[in-house]
């Protein structure tokens, strides 16, 4: 979806002409416009100013834009105006020289403190000057502004000249309008506006309402000699029954488009399945464990336990098979040969554990790779799912109250 030049202009200038904004200057490419407090504060992002004008009363002074929709087409026209002017311009005197630049005008300032430079022009006085094209951030901007400011609105169709000065007052038939975005999506994506009115007096619902109020003078203030009905129907039954009228109409929709996206979808998963089965299959090494430094650990540690004096205290860290195996032997004086005998366990259970190490660490990483292949497998799923499940989104982008007679 995109928008022209032309649309994009017809949108500013409507939001600028709803707000009351001044329109100082306009073509077929730009309009320059002095901002009313009410765009000024939705549009400039300057809460400090104006709760400093709320609160001490000041005239506020609002800024001016120069909103360019067509760049190009701009640019062109300043050069035509320069070129104009250019042909214009009463032409130099004989002597003078053309690169000589003019000399500064004759001023009060100029006389006691000699040439004053031009300074640029700040504060609200000046006019900041903006490109508006579809997919800038200040059309992004007052696309949000519309939206939050005509969330709601409460609307009376004025009457007639003659109805003002009539003997009994016109009555008002309260109405209930909601437009609809509805987004038809899967791997590509389509969108519907339904405008839909009820009447909360007799629960008439009119599809195109729209329509209906394009014929009408409407404003939000109540005209002289006018009356307003009750409403028979409360909002939440008049919204209730506008979601269940168009959830009706569509049903009503072919939606072989969604069959096609559940087979693009069921092929997509198809293909991830088939490479990820294929991954999460190699099998993960294991690990060989050396036999002889198994030996050699259980031998060194027999030899700690008959050394050490405190072995009759640690059997109950051994298994119930090993008791069965260990001689308790008289204790003998510390000596050299028990030292040595220490050392070479130490030596043998730290070479022992060298030599596992790199292989339980290749265990374990492979077990952390192989969960995040699990992990990585279910995202891709699960982005598949999103992007190509066929779904059907209604959201409520605008609704009001319309007073018609």
């Amino acid at each position: 979806m995109t928008m022209s030049p032309h649309e994009v202009q017809a949108y500013v200038l409507t939001y600028l002409e709803t707000l009351d904004c001044q329109i100082m200057e306009r073509s077929p490419a730009h309009v320059t416009v002095k901002l009313s407090p009410e765009a000024d504060k939705a549009l400039t992002n300057r809460p400090y100013y104006w709760g400093f004008v709320e609160r001490t009363g000041a005239p506020a002074e609002t800024m001016s834009f120069t909103f360019v929709f067509d760049p190009d087409a701009h640019q062109q026209a300043l050069e035509a105006e320069e070129a104009k002017a250019a042909q214009l311009a009463p032409p130099a005197s004989p002597g003078a020289n053309p690169g000589t630049p003019e000399a500064p005008k004759d001023t009060i300032l100029g006389r006691y403190f000699g040439i004053v430079p031009s300074l640029p022009q700040l504060g609200p006085g000046r006019i900041l000057k903006e490109d508006v094209v579809y997919g800038s951030r200040r059309l992004q901007q007052i696309f949000n502004a519309a939206r939050e400011g005509g969330a709601f609105v409460n609307l009376f169709e004025q009457a007639a000249k003659r109805q003002l000065r009539a003997t009994a007052p016109a009555v008002y038939e309260p109405w209930l309008g909601v437009c609809f975005k509805v987004e038809f999506a899967c791997d590509l994506k389509r969108e519907e506006l339904h405008f839909i009115g009820i009447s909360l007096r007799t629960g008439e619902i009119v599809e195109k309402f729209g329509s209906k109020l394009n014929r009408r003078d409407l404003s939000p203030r109540l005209a002289e000699n006018m009356h307003v009905q009750t409403a028979k129907i409360s909002l939440a039954e008049a919204g209730a029954a506008l979601e269940s009228h168009l959830t009706n109409r569509l049903l009503e929709l072919d939606y072989s488009w969604a069959e096609k996206a559940k087979e693009r979808l069921d092929l997509e998963l198809a293909v991830v399945d088939t490479y990820y089965e294929a991954v999460l299959r190699e099998d993960t090494p294991e690990v060989d464990v050396d036999m002889t430094s198994a030996s050699s650990m259980e031998e060194s540690s027999t030899n700690q336990d008959q050394a050490d004096p405190s072995a009759h205290s640690q059997t109950s860290r051994i298994g119930p098979s090993r008791i069965q195996n260990v001689h308790l032997q008289p204790i003998e004086p510390i000596g050299v040969t028990i030292g040595s005998d220490v050392e070479l366990a130490a030596e043998a259970a730290v070479q022992a554990e060298s030599e596992t190490d790199p292989e339980q660490d290749k265990a374990r990483q492979a077990v952390i790779d192989r969960e995040a292949m699990k992990l990585q497998y279910e995202t891709r799923r699960t982005e598949m799912i999103w992007q190509y499940e066929p779904k059907v989104k209604v959201t409520a982008i605008s609704s009001g109250m319309f007073h018609l007679r």
